[in-house]
C-alpha cells in the first residue's frame, strides 16, 4: 500500500483517485469543491483542508488540474507541493498543459531533488471511471518505472514518450489529430447524406475501407451507426468541445513555438472556437456535427 496525495478531484481526477483507493492505496485528496472531497471519503479515501496537508505524508503525489497556471500555483507557490512533500516522493502531473510549463515545473522539482513525470491522459471520463485510460509519460526512465505501477491502476495503456514534457507533446499532437479527424468524419457523413447516401450504408462501407478512423468506428458523430456514441445521446459530453478547444489551442501555441505549419490544426481550432462562441462548448466534441449541419 502506498501513501498517495491527490490534488484535483474534478470529473477526471475523482474517479482516478477512487480507483487508487479501490486498489488498496491510502489516498488523501484536496480540491476546492467540498462535494468532491465528500465523495472521495465515501469511497474510502481521506480529505485534506489544504495542499500541504494532502501531500505531507505522500510517497506519490498525483495532480489533475485544469491549466498550466494551476499547475504552477499548486507546485511552486507558498504552501504548494514542492514546499510540503517529503523527501524522495515521486510527483506525477496528469493535467493537460502547455509543454513549456510542464518542463519548467519538472525542472523546479528536479532542482529540489524530486523525480517528476508529466503523464497526461486520453480516454475521457468513461476511461477514468473504468480504469482504462491511456497515459503518455514524459520524464526519466527511472521516473517512468516508479510511476508505472500507480498509472497501471488507473489506465490500460502506459507509454513512455521520452524526456520531460514529451507526455504533453504526445497528448496535444494526438488531440490535434483527433479534432481534425472528427471534423473530417462529420463532413463525409454530411456530404454523403446530401448526395442521397444512407448514413448506415456509408458507415458499413467506410469503416472497412481506407476512410476508417477512430472518430468513425468508435465515436461516430452521426446518430445511428455506433449506439454507444454521444451522437445517440443528444451529444451529451464524454469529452466536451471546450476541452477539445483547449487542447487545440495548446497545439497551435506549440506549433508557433516550434515554427511548424499545422494548417489543418489551425482550421480545426477555428471551427471549435466557433462552436464555443455559439454557446455549445458543453456539448461533446462530436457535436460539432450540429454546427456543420447549421443547427447551432
Amino acid at each position: 500500500m502506498l501513501e498517495i496525495g491527490f490534488i484535483g478531484l474534478g470529473n477526471m481526477g475523482l474517479p482516478m483517485a477512487k480507483n487508487l483507493v479501490a486498489a488498496g492505496h491510502s489516498v488523501t485528496g484536496f480540491d476546492h469543491v467540498e462535494t468532491a472531497l465528500t465523495e472521495l471519503v465515501a469511497a474510502g479515501g481521506q480529505s485534506a483542508s489544504d495542499i500541504a496537508s494532502a501531500v505531507a505524508r505522500a510517497e506519490i503525489v498525483v495532480t489533475m488540474l485544469p491549466a498550466g497556471r494551476h499547475v504552477e500555483e499548486v507546485y511552486l507557490e507558498a504552501g504548494g507541493i514542492l514546499g510540503a512533500v517529503q523527501e524522495g516522493s515521486l510527483l506525477i502531473d496528469s493535467s493537460t498543459i502547455d509543454v513549456a510549463t510542464a518542463r519548467e515545473v519538472s525542472d523546479a522539482a528536479s532542482q529540489k531533488g524530486f523525480a517528476m513525470v508529466d503523464a497526461p491522459v486520453s480516454g475521457g471520463v468513461g476511461g477514468a471511471t473504468a480504469g482504462t485510460l491511456t497515459f503518455m509519460v514524459g520524464g526519466t526512465g527511472e521516473g517512468f518505472a516508479r510511476a508505472s505501477p500507480v498509472l497501471e491502476v488507473m489506465g490500460k495503456n502506459i507509454f513512455h514518450a521520452g524526456a520531460s514534457g514529451n507526455g504533453q507533446v504526445a497528448k496535444i499532437c494526438n488531440n490535434m489529430l483527433l479534432g481534425i479527424s472528427m471534423i473530417g468524419t462529420c463532413e463525409a457523413f454530411l456530404l454523403g447524406e446530401k448526395l442521397g447516401l444512407d448514413a448506415q450504408t456509408f458507415f458499413d462501407i467506410s469503416s472497412t475501407a481506407s476512410g476508417q478512423n477512430w472518430s468513425m468506428t468508435s465515436y461516430c458523430p452521426m446518430p445511428g451507426p455506433v449506439p454507444a456514441s454521444p451522437a445517440n445521446n443528444d451529444y451529451q459530453a464524454g469529452f466536451t468541445a471546450a476541452m477539445m478547444l483547449k487542447d487545440l489551442v495548446l497545439s497551435q501555441e506549440a506549433a508557433q513555438t516550434a515554427a511548424c505549419e499545422t494548417p489543418m490544426g489551425a482550421r480545426a481550432t477555428a471551427l471549435y472556437q466557433q462552436m464555443a462562441e455559439a454557446g455549445s462548448e458543453d456539448l461533446d466534441f462530436s457535436g460539432i456535427m450540429r454546427m456543420l449541419q447549421g443547427a447551432l
